[in-house]
C-alpha cells in the first residue's frame, strides 16, 4: 500500500498553506493525501461527547477538516484525500503519523519554530525525531511561488518550476538527501542546484592564493564524485554545481534565493529529548522563505 503524504492541520494560515503544498506534492508523486487534526480533548466515550465544553471544539475541528477537504477536492479533483481527527497531543500524533508517511508536511512561521499545528521547542523537538522527510511550509505559500513568472513577469501556474536546491555535505553520507532532491527535481522537470560550502582550515593563519585554489579544486572533485552516481540514476535531471567559500548556513541561505524547494539533511537523533535539528537546518528554517525539506540520515 502506498504511503500517504501527511499534513498536520489546525486551521492556521501556515497549516492551510502546508495542506495545499502537500496536495500538489501528492499529485506529483501519485500518492494519497492524509489530513490530520490532533486534539487530546476529543471525547473518548458517549458521556464526554454530550458535554457542551466538548461539543463546541469538536464541532469546530470537524468543520475545519470538512472545509479543508472540500476546498482541496475542488482544486485537485484527481487527488484521493482522507481526513481524521486524532485524540492525542500534536507532538506524539505527528511522530506516529510520520512513521507510516512518505513525507510529513507542517506549517512553519519561519522564525526557527513551527507554527499552527505546534509551536516553539515542542515542534522542533518533534521534527528532530521524525525519521521520514519533513517539509516546512510558510503561510502564504502558493502554487505560483514554486514556478517562474511568465514572459510579462506575472505569477503563473503553467510556467516551468524553479530550481530544486540541495545542500551537499561531502564529509558524510548524503544518499537519502540526494535521492529525495533528485527525485523532486525529476518530478518537477526542474534543474537541481547542488550547493556545497567549502572552507580552508585556519589552523595556520590566513591561507594564501595557492592554498585557496587547492582547497577549491578538492571541493569540486569531492562534489563531482558524490553527485556522479545520482546523475547516472537520474539522467534527465539537469544538475548545476554551486560551490561557495564560507560557513554552510550563510552560504545556503544566500544560495537558496530563487529556488522553489530547498532540501537539506539532518542527522537522526538518538536521544529521547531535545529540539535540535542542527545549526544549518535551524538557520534555513529561520531565514528561507520557500518550503524546506529536512531529510534525516545516519
Amino acid at each position: 500500500m502506498a504511503r500517504p503524504v501527511v499534513v498536520g492541520l489546525d486551521g492556521s494560515r501556515q497549516s492551510l498553506a502546508a495542506a495545499d503544498w502537500a496536495a500538489r506534492e501528492a499529485l506529483l508523486r501519485g500518492l494519497p493525501l492524509r489530513l490530520v487534526h490532533a486534539w487530546e480533548g476529543l471525547p473518548d466515550d458517549v458521556t464526554d461527547a454530550d458535554l457542551p465544553e466538548i461539543r463546541a471544539p469538536q464541532y469546530r475541528a470537524r468543520r475545519l477538516l470538512h472545509t479543508a477537504v472540500e476546498q482541496l477536492n475542488d482544486r485537485y479533483p484527481r487527488l484521493y484525500i482522507a481526513a481524521e481527527q486524532v485524540r492525542r497531543q500534536p507532538g506524539p500524533a505527528l511522530l506516529a503519523e510520520a512513521a507510516n508517511a512518505e513525507l510529513l508536511v507542517i506549517g512553519s512561521q519561519g522564525t526557527g519554530s513551527v507554527g499552527g499545528f505546534m509551536s516553539g521547542s515542542v515542534a522542533m523537538s518533534t521534527v528532530a525525531h521524525v525519521d521520514r522527510p519533513v517539509v516546512l511550509v510558510r503561510g502564504g505559500e502558493t502554487a505560483t511561488d514554486e514556478r517562474h513568472p511568465d514572459g510579462s513577469g506575472k505569477a503563473s501556474t503553467h510556467t516551468p518550476y524553479r530550481d530544486v536546491v540541495v545542500a551537499v555535505d561531502t564529509d558524510g553520507p548524503c544518499d537519502d538527501v540526494l535521492d529525495f532532491a533528485f527525485r523532486a527535481a525529476e518530478l518537477r522537470q526542474a534543474p537541481l542546484r547542488a550547493v556545497h560550502a567549502w572552507r580552508v582550515p585556519r589552523a595556520r593563519g590566513v591561507p594564501g592564493v595557492e592554498e585557496n585554489t587547492r582547497a577549491r579544486a578538492e571541493a569540486e572533485r569531492e562534489l563531482a564524485e558524490m553527485l556522479g552516481p545520482w546523475c547516472a540514476k537520474y539522467p534527465d535531471v539537469v544538475v548545476r554545481e554551486n560551490l561557495h567559500e564560507g560557513r554552510a548556513a550563510h552560504v545556503l541561505v544566500r544560495a537558496a534565493g530563487g529556488g522553489g524547494l530547498l532540501v537539506v539533511g539532518r542527522r537522526k537523533r538518538r536521544t529521547a529529548f531535545g529540539p535540535h535539528t542542527g545549526p544549518v537546518a535551524h538557520a534555513l528554517i529561520h531565514h528561507v522563505s520557500r518550503p524546506v525539506v529536512l531529510v534525516a540520515h545516519d
